[in-house]
């Protein structure tokens, strides 16, 4: 698996996949109650290519899994009880990680993960930081699994209807 960022050419390419996973989660159980051609989405994917920070998994040329790593927690971060006091900018976050529905299971997301991990090491940061919706359960056991610490569930005042809470881990380095 080759994991490199976006690069604008990759746009369509990459929010067709988000897309086909918005769908897959409609059909089936949404855990992260993603909204299909809203977020994420082209329009998203764009955005994040943009800034830099927009991820793409490839498997024989052939996008696998897709996620957002930067150093913006996109909404109040600050009301989370981390077990350390580090400003914005002293950790990264990851976001809209999605896997192939069809390769679900077989070790992907641990690989983005691990990659995330890798990452923030790499550039000097603190901590590695993420939210998940509470219900999102395959994902909530991921980061268990991959040595992050559950801390609480906060309002991130993203005001976004029908998730008032997110769950907050961290992983410290």
């Amino acid at each position: 698996m080759i994991i490199r960022l976006c690069t604008p050419e990759d746009i369509p390419s990459v929010g067709n996949f988000y897309d086909g996973v918005v769908k897959h989660l409609d059909e089936h159980v949404n855990y992260p109650k993603w909204t299909y051609k809203v977020y994420p989405s082209e329009d998203s994917v764009k955005v994040m290519t943009e800034a830099g920070c927009q991820f793409l998994c490839l498997e024989s040329d052939k996008i696998i899994g897709a996620f957002v790593l930067n150093d913006d927690p996109q909404g109040a971060y600050e009301n989370a009880a981390w077990s350390n006091s580090l400003s914005k900018g002293d950790y990264m976050v990851c976001h809209a990680l999605a896997t192939a529905p069809s390769l679900q299971g077989t070790g992907i997301g641990k690989r983005i993960v691990e990659f995330c991990i890798d990452y923030t090491k790499r550039h000097a940061y603190k901590a590695l930081r993420l939210d998940v919706v509470p219900d999102n359960v395959p994902a909530r056991k991921l980061y268990e699994k991959s040595g992050f610490t559950y801390v609480g569930d906060v309002d991130l005042e993203r005001g976004l209807a029908g998730i008032p809470l997110f769950s907050m881990y961290e992983l410290n380095l």
